[in-house]
């Protein structure tokens, strides 16, 4: 295939397919975002093809060179630093102009942390928006929150360590303080997921959270509904080994009764 986007590991060096090594070692050429850190990746694997840097400064200028590449009937493979490329990474760009030029493209299926993030959640999988990363300008960034406010489907974003605090605040202030899980470092050793309200996500941020983050955060219920199934949900908790604490807690973020009201009733339940 001339043209094949490749993902590549968002953490553990192991998450990578027998089919994407093959593919990186039958280019010609490798784009990739930063060549020092996927030299690590391609050392690993005994990887040795000619690489050039594609990333967002130089992104259009990159592409044009890259078609010439295809033009000359060189295969080209694209990776990003982690994860699949062209979603939140180079490789969009690349991938449209072959398209555009009738040129044949792949790809590959593999690594990406928006996935496990929504699942790790806990939160409603499907259906889900993916936004990416919100915008760096504040008044960009609220206008988006606000044009999401009644979005019903559970919402997903990628958050920079040193901006996380600051953006869970301002959707909680446009949101209130909705279900929300903070996954970090994905496939990493220190792997985590913070579950609970914005409130409570939030105070945990104050306190300094490091790595590779992903916010998910429950979009826009009906609180009858919500206030109508709370004994189930929180009886199914009990049932899957929350003890009563944890149980009542998580029912009362996710129903929005009070949790001593839950908490009362399991102690029912369970006597």
């Amino acid at each position: 295939m001339p043209l094949t986007l490749v993902p590549t590991p968002v953490g553990n060096m192991e998450d990578i397919t027998l089919r994407a090594l093959r593919v990186l070692r039958e280019a010609d050429l490798i784009a990739c975002e930063d060549t020092r850190t996927s030299g690590v990746l391609l050392r690993r694997y005994g990887i040795a093809r000619p690489l050039l840097s594609l990333h967002l400064h130089n992104e259009r200028e990159r592409t044009e060179r890259l078609l010439a590449a295809l033009a000359e009937g060189k295969r080209v493979a694209v990776i990003s630093d982690a994860g699949t490329p062209g979603i939140s990474d180079p490789g969009w760009l690349l991938l449209r102009g072959a398209l555009n030029a009738g040129y044949e493209a792949d790809v590959l299926p593999g690594p990406s942390a928006l996935i496990p993030a929504v699942l790790l959640s806990g939160l409603t999988p499907h259906p889900f928006l993916f936004y990416g990363f919100p915008p760096e300008k504040p008044g960009q960034r609220k206008r988006l929150f606000a044009s999401l406010e009644a979005q019903p489907y559970t919402m997903l974003f990628y958050v920079s360590p040193h901006k996380a605090e600051r953006q869970t605040a301002e959707m909680r202030e446009v949101w209130g303080d909705r279900r929300a899980a903070l996954v970090r470092e994905i496939s990493k050793i220190y792997q985590e997921a913070l579950r609970g309200t914005l409130s409570e996500i939030l105070e945990r941020l104050t306190q300094g959270v490091r790595g590779e983050m992903a916010l998910v955060v429950e979009g826009r219920e009906d609180s009858l509904s919500r206030q109508r199934d709370w004994k189930e949900v929180a009886g199914e908790l009990l049932i899957t080994g929350f003890s009563v604490k944890d149980a009542a807690r998580e029912t009362a973020a996710r129903c929005g009764v009070p949790k001593n009201t839950v908490k009362e009733f399991l102690l029912g339940k369970s006597s």
